[in-house]
């Protein structure tokens, strides 16, 4: 055990995380994402929803400062119905996470799946709302917390 890493964050997706650079990005799926087949490196975490996954990451993890949207969302197909209020949630996580107002773009479905090949890593989560798929490009830590 370790203080201050959220218990959520196995030490394999924290590995995923530190090994991560400037630039780098890494998926964060639903349920009913391909992520097996998609992923350089798949890692696991069933039975977790995004936002908590989000949250949990976002503690650890900076956002890149220097491109206008350091996140997206899978756009909704055209002519689907779909409501997508998980959205908001991820927007309020990363607000309160980051302080940054908009920094999601949307992308369309097999243009994300494209990006998502050339992701770092994908997580692979128990998601059951749809379009909750998520890429995060990592930034720069700036400054470290004073701890000691």
């Amino acid at each position: 055990m370790l203080i201050g890493i959220p218990k959520l964050l196995s030490p394999e997706l924290l590995k995923v995380l530190m090994e991560m650079g400037h630039g780098d990005e890494i998926v964060l799926a639903d349920g009913n994402f391909p992520a097996a087949s998609h992923a350089g490196k798949l890692i696991r975490c069933d039975g977790h929803g995004v936002p908590e996954l989000l949250d949990a990451i976002l503690a650890l993890f900076p956002l890149d400062t220097y491109v206008d949207k350091p996140a997206a969302l899978m756009g909704v197909v055209p002519g689907d119905p779909a409501d997508t209020p998980i959205w908001s949630r991820f927007r309020e996580i990363v607000k309160a996470r980051t302080r940054m107002d908009d920094p999601f773009e949307e992308v369309e479905r097999f243009e994300f799946y494209e990006r998502a090949k050339r992701a770092y890593a994908i997580v692979a989560t128990g998601e059951t709302a749809i379009y909750a798929n998520l890429i995060l490009k990592k930034g720069i830590v700036t400054e470290s917390p004073d701890r000691f």
